[in-house]
């Protein structure tokens, strides 16, 4: 089922120079790459695209790491692509992620995690809508 989901390259990444190397996986994967944005999160878009999470002890560390420098935001479409992404992302704790995974190979902790993907369409729907306002 072809579907689009939304990556964000976030700030660690971008600090690393591993914007090139993010993006190369999904598209020797085979997605289209339909757009793409480098900007940095202002405190009321980061609220807003971490919403899901306010109540939780961890949205300050969150949207105080997503607001520290520039992030690259993606939209891409393919087979499976929610799903598929979230594999080869990782786990969220980079240490835990496995080797082979994004995070598994380049993330260094928990926030420091290198990417945010939508875990679902509906996340999609209002991920991509606060990225690309």
């Amino acid at each position: 089922m072809t579907e689009q989901t939304l990556f964000i390259v976030k700030p660690d990444a971008v600090d690393r120079s591993l914007v090139g190397a993010v993006i190369s996986r999904f598209e020797q994967k085979g997605f289209k790459l339909l757009k793409l944005k480098m900007f940095t999160f202002s405190q009321q878009q980061a609220e807003k695209f971490y919403d899901v999470h306010k109540d939780k002890p961890f949205f300050g560390e969150l949207t105080s790491f997503i607001t520290s420098g520039p992030v690259v935001a993606a939209i891409i479409e393919g087979n499976n692509a929610v799903a598929t992404t979230r594999i080869m992302i990782g786990a969220t704790k980079s240490f835990e992620a496995a080797p082979g995974s994004i995070r598994g190979d380049f993330g260094l902790g928990f926030s420091e995690n290198i990417i945010h993907a939508s875990d679902s369409q509906e996340s999609f729907d209002h991920e991509s809508r606060v990225a690309f306002e």
